[in-house]
């Protein structure tokens, strides 16, 4: 795409600048498209290669980085880095790059930091402090939009050449000379589908598609769908597959929300929150805090919204759709009051019962407690809640017993 001049421009031998957007992790599909753009300005001699850095690291290889930074101090164009818009940052090993281009500016409100800076930057600077440092080369105002920062450059010198970016008109009224742009500018993006792996690839939008495709894949499972549920989440997984293998992964974390997964799980079929829900919470909370490796940390936004998200699918939505499936209707449920059934856990005074192959929170009399598996019967209705005692011990076996005893007919 040409921007500050017509395609017609470019056709009568304009020179041109390219400039290439770089935001997030430095993953091997970023690394891949700076190098392959830097060698087609090389190819197109280029009056500059720009590169648009909002970066907080790499999580590439050392090796990696190393030969992008080689490529960037060895080109045979100048290769500037501007580090913008405001809030941008280039931190981590990105900052490599920034110190590798032989031009480089800072937009107010920017800051870099790591390793690579030397002692005196204690680690992290903003724009006025690289200047004074010798990092950057262009004070606040000269790099505070694009257009600034290209016409900033000219006359700066990089790989033995000086860079030709603009031209000064006198202002026939005597006031300071008018500086216009006289390069045409190609910017750059991602293509598409790479676009798309690099977000996934991103520590929040990698977590998100683990905990949705895990979150659905248990839906799946209890409520025996036509598939949509599982396809939808076993395509977040492997999408999500993918981030976790660019990111540092963290196997401790992982399995620890792998944990959380199975305690939700385990506790939605009884219908009620057990142990294995309290399980289930903790290991998904430290899972999530401890997923990555490297410092590299999912956002606290994409953590709370996945966190109670998934808290609120395991313990409103699908016990809310498994009852509405596999659960007798509401009306007419007096009909199973006499019924048998057995208890899923320990009711004693409350529990979780199956009855006409349905869940069912129940409670019982204190003095009447029914163990796990044990069966039970209904003797009462009470909104959602199904009263149930002992078959044997309970009020209505005694009854029976009475009635045998005095030769009382049933009913």
């Amino acid at each position: 795409m040409l921007v500050g001049g017509s395609a017609a421009g470019a056709a009568d031998d304009r020179r041109v600048v390219d400039v290439v957007q770089v935001n997030g992790y430095l993953d091997p599909i970023v690394v891949d498209f700076v190098e392959q753009s830097l060698q087609d300005a090389e190819a197109a001699d280029a009056e500059a290669f720009v590169i648009q850095l909002d970066s907080p690291g790499s999580v590439v290889s050392e090796a990696r980085l190393d030969q992008l930074v080689d490529a960037i101090e060895n080109a045979s164009v100048p290769v500037a880095v501007w580090v913008g818009q405001t809030g941008a940052e280039a931190s981590g090993d990105a900052v490599r790059l920034l110190l590798a281009a032989p031009i480089a500016g800072m937009a107010p409100g920017t800051r870099i930091s790591g390793d690579a800076l030397p002692p005196e930057a204690a680690g992290s600077a903003g724009p006025d402090e690289a200047l004074e440092l010798g990092l950057v080369d262009l004070n606040p105002a000269q790099a505070a939009v694009l257009g600034n920062f290209l016409r900033a450059i000219d006359g700066l010198a990089g790989a033995g050449r000086v860079v030709e970016t603009s031209t000064s008109t006198p202002d026939p009224d005597g006031g300071p000379p008018v500086v216009d742009l006289d390069v045409d500018v190609r910017l750059s993006k991602l293509p598409f589908v790479p676009r798309v792996l690099h977000a996934v690839a991103s520590p929040s939008i990698a977590y998100l598609l683990l905990i949705a495709g895990l979150a659905l894949l248990v839906f799946e499972f209890y409520t025996g769908g036509v598939g949509v549920a599982g396809g939808t989440g076993a395509a977040a997984l492997v999408l999500a597959g993918y981030g976790l293998d660019v990111l540092p992964l963290s196997w401790v974390g992982l399995g620890l929300v792998l944990v959380g997964t199975f305690g939700f799980a385990v506790d939605v079929q009884t219908g009620a929150p057990r142990l294995w829900t309290g399980v289930g919470v903790v290991a998904l909370a430290v899972g999530s805090l401890l997923l990555f490796d490297d410092g590299v940390r999912v956002g606290w936004v994409a953590l709370v919204a996945g966190f109670v998200g998934f808290l609120l699918v395991m313990l409103s939505a699908l016990p809310a759709t498994i009852r509405s499936r596999y659960s007798t209707p509401t009306i007419g449920r007096e009909s199973m009051i006499g019924e048998m059934g057995d208890a899923v856990d320990a009711v004693d005074p409350q529990g979780t019962v199956r009855i006409r192959e349905a869940l069912w929170p129940a409670f019982t009399n204190r003095a009447t407690p029914v163990e796990a598996g044990a069966r039970v019967r209904v003797v009462a209705i009470d909104g959602v809640n199904l009263e149930v005692e002992p078959e044997t011990g309970g009020a209505r076996d005694y009854r029976e017993r009475a009635r045998g005893a005095s030769g009382e007919p049933d009913g």
